[in-house]
This record gives structure tokens, C-alpha cells and sequence, in this order.
């Protein structure tokens, strides 16, 4: 019996050996940022702080991976993180979404925020400075507020809602 838990425990360590050569493609693309949202509406300096702290790592094109992401399997549950992060959310591309979907994304901020939803605690654990004061959240919800509001005040009212599908034939 002592002999299957020793071949187990080498057969473990080389798989754990083997899996960092593998690697997931990392979320820095720096350049484009042409379809920010921050070309389409202002967003004040003291929200960028709190964007950059608690928000980009996740929900941009430019995460600032920590040293524990060189190793494996960490850097996959990281990565599938921002993955998901970025399919909710990208401010790197919402931009070029269509107005229905921008003010959407803005009205899911401020209930993510309101609701304690965002940042994730798995992200906060590590990541302390994220953990938002009340002042952070009431600052960050309000932006995205006025976004809303300034999307209300200059859009046509029936490009803010999602249009809908057309019906799908039946199948019998």
C-alpha cells in the first residue's frame, strides 16, 4: 500500500511539473483604446482610480497579473476570471456596442456595486486596496448614473431598449 500513495505522489508532482509549460494567452493588448467607453462619455478622475483598482484587471484589455499567475493551475482559474469578466463587461470595447447595450452594462454597474456583487470577494481577498469604501461605490454608481442619464437625455428613447428577436419558426 505504501508503494501505490509513493507512485501516486511522483505521478502528481510530475503532472504538476508538467502543466507549467502551459500557459493560457495573457489579457495585455495596450494600445487600441479608440472603442472605450471612455471615448463616448467622461469619466472623472476619481472613478479612473477606482476603475483601475477594482474594475480593470477584469473588465479591460490590460490586466496586471500578479507573480502567482506564472504558476499552473492558478493561472487558469486567473485567467478564466477575466475571461468571464470580459465577456459581462469590457470598457476597453463597450464603446462600440450598440446604445441599448451601453446603457444596459451601465445600469448592471450600478446594481452589481449597490448589491456588493463587484468586486468579486475571490478578487478582494488578495487584492485589499479593491475592497470599495461606501464613498468609492456611491462615486462609481453615480458615473454610471449620469451615463444613463446623459444616454436618456441626447438618444432616442427606443435605442436604450433591446430590440426584440425576431420569432423563431416552431419546430414540430
Amino acid at each position: 500500500m505504501k508503494k501505490v500513495f509513493k507512485t501516486i505522489g511522483w505521478l502528481l508532482l510530475i503532472v504538476l511539473i508538467a502543466i507549467q509549460f502551459f500557459h493560457p494567452k495573457k489579457n495585455i493588448q495596450q494600445g487600441d483604446q479608440s472603442k472605450a467607453i471612455a471615448k463616448l462619455h467622461a469619466v472623472p478622475d476619481d472613478v479612473k482610480v477606482i476603475l483601475k483598482k477594482a474594475c480593470d484587471d477584469c473588465h479591460t484589455n490590460n490586466t496586471v497579473y500578479p507573480w502567482y499567475s506564472k504558476i499552473q493551475p492558478v493561472d487558469w482559474w486567473l485567467n478564466s476570471h477575466v475571461v468571464d469578466g470580459k465577456r459581462h463587461l469590457n470598457l476597453d470595447s463597450l464603446g462600440a456596442k450598440p446604445s441599448w447595450l451601453r446603457y444596459h452594462k451601465m445600469e448592471e454597474i450600478v446594481e452589481q456595486v449597490k448589491e456588493g456583487g463587484m468586486p468579486l470577494d475571490s478578487y478582494t481577498w488578495i487584492h485589499k486596496d479593491a475592497i470599495l469604501t461606501d464613498n468609492e461605490k456611491a462615486k462609481l454608481t453615480d458615473w454610471a448614473q449620469s451615463i444613463m442619464d446623459e444616454m436618456k437625455q441626447t438618444l432616442p428613447a427606443d435605442s436604450l431598449i433591446r430590440p426584440k428577436r425576431p420569432e423563431q419558426p416552431k419546430k414540430s
